[in-house]
């Protein structure tokens, strides 16, 4: 499944946050673990959109418009659509 790298890097850093008593390292590790799961967003859009899931679909699972769903996410698509295009123009 698309992003499978990016959830173990959540949890990873969510494992940090709770072993750790010192705020700065966890403060640290939440960062990670944000930055993570955003590529998580992205990676899994990505694959929605690969297999077929509409803009609509993907605006209804975050409770708005797919145009705030296309303005939030459309560099998530971008590479896929290029690297799609490039393989079927070769």
């Amino acid at each position: 499944m698309a992003g499978r790298r990016f959830s173990k890097r959540v949890r990873h850093a969510l494992d940090e946050v709770e072993a750790t008593t010192d705020p700065l390292v966890a403060l640290a590790a939440a960062r990670r673990a944000r930055e993570a799961a955003e590529a998580l967003e992205r990676a899994l859009v990505a694959e929605v959109r690969r297999r077929g899931g509409t803009w609509n679909q993907i605006g209804i699972a975050y409770g708005t418009t797919k145009q705030a769903a296309q303005q939030r996410f459309c560099t998530a698509t971008a590479a896929t659509t290029i690297t799609a295009t490039t393989v079927d123009n070769a």
